[in-house]
């Protein structure tokens, strides 16, 4: 019997469409797995190489801490030619921060709200969360003037808070009432801020902005005190820098007379004797950046380190 042409074609015809299904699909399970691996090995060295930049930022705490070292070392500054590894680390006084718990404990509502008016907070929202950062302090549940107290943060769901203490830790500033408005506008907030210091504003570290604040001035005359301690070559941290060991110096500067009336408390100190200071350490390796912060008291003294945190760089 003779077979048909086309009942033979038919079959091999679908034979021949199932081997280039098949090939297909192994050629993408081919690129599926490259990738794969290619993520894998992505994931490792960058793994490899944090870890190296975690260690060099290491080496960089280790050279901070040394109390013989200066801010304007050139140990603070260093690369390896051969590998580009390196490392940079900064000193500054704790002090060049408000220190949140001073200013409450101080009752200085006043600079409190000014900090929080300048970054486009309506008066009586800073009115509000000046109040509730007392009440979560306070030893007591009795509320302020638009304050929070514990029956407040019950009716938010939220329990055993206020703490009715200092804060321990910045970012416990952030449970408070009203700060997820300031999270909202100055995501930065906690660069201006410490619970570290114990102290009024360090004059010879604070940025402008600060000191204006401070001191009821504009950034542009605040500017003259920072641009004196710079010295002729206008770079911080260098040898020819010109820190005031007389406040009442650097507050003529940008015209605070001593005979002025007095401030409700104290907002600011002036002394060359380091008691808590900021050590920051940015290690490179292979484009990995690690930074490790540490806060120390006595640095030059018996060293006692306060804070130590860590962070991955982009």
């Amino acid at each position: 019997m003779r077979v048909h042409p086309a009942t033979t074609l038919l079959p091999r015809g679908m034979a021949l469409m199932a081997v280039l299904w098949l090939i297909a699909i192994l050629s993408m399970a081919c690129m599926v797995a490259l990738r794969v691996i290619s993520f894998d090995l992505e994931i490792a060295s960058a793994k490899i190489h944090g870890s190296r930049a975690r260690q060099i930022a290491e080496m960089g705490i280790a050279v901070g801490c040394n109390p013989m070292v200066k801010r304007f070392d050139p140990l603070l500054t260093r690369v390896n030619p051969e590998t580009n590894e390196n490392f940079e680390v900064k000193i500054t006084s704790e002090g060049a921060r408000f220190d949140i718990n001073y200013l409450i404990l101080n009752k200085d509502d006043e600079l409190l709200r000014s900090i929080f008016i300048s970054w486009g907070i309506e008066l009586k929202d800073a009115q509000a969360l000046t109040a509730a950062l007392t009440d979560w302090v306070d030893p007591n549940d009795e509320s302020l003037l638009n304050g929070a107290e514990k029956k407040d943060y019950e009716k938010a769901g939220r329990i055993n808070q206020p703490f009715n203490r200092p804060f321990y830790n910045i970012n416990e500033v952030s449970l408070v009432r009203g700060m997820d408005l300031v999270e909202s506008l100055r995501p930065d907030w906690r660069n201006w801020f410490t619970v570290w210091s114990h102290s009024p504003l360090d004059i010879n570290d604070a940025p402008a902005e600060l000191i204006a604040l401070a001191a009821d001035v504009s950034v542009d005359r605040a500017e003259d005190i920072p641009r004196k301690i710079r010295g002729i070559d206008g770079i911080k941290d260098t040898e020819d820098d010109e820190p005031f060991d007389n406040l009442a110096a650097a507050l003529a500067l940008i015209g605070i007379s001593p005979d002025a009336p007095a401030m409700p408390v104290p907002r600011f100190s002036a002394s060359l004797q380091e008691s808590t200071t900021r050590i920051e350490s940015i290690g490179n390796a292979e484009g990995a950046k690690r930074k490790i912060t540490v806060i120390v008291k006595n640095r030059t003294g018996q060293p006692i380190l306060l804070d130590r945190t860590e962070e991955i760089i982009p």
